[in-house]
């Protein structure tokens, strides 16, 4: 005898979520700026061509993450 009990009528699958045209274009606008932006701190941003300036701290906290992804920062 199994143990596990099932509610009828429950749905199986997944439902979709509708998004109007604007909405769907913010949400992609937002999409790729937090992307570009990830891409920048963890991929460029280097101190020598950091737009913090001398400032390294960005550099050293994603400095790991950086040699993981393949970025070369020396």
């Amino acid at each position: 005898m199994s143990t596990s009990t099932t509610l009828d009528g429950a749905r199986t699958g997944s439902t979709p979520v509708v998004l109007g045209g604007t909405r769907a274009a913010l949400w992609l606008f937002g999409t790729v700026l937090l992307g570009v932006a990830l891409y920048y701190f963890i991929g460029i941003d280097q101190g020598a061509t950091s737009v913090f300036g001398n400032d390294t701290h960005v550099h050293e906290f994603v400095h790991d993450a950086r040699h993981f992804l393949g970025f070369p920062c020396h």
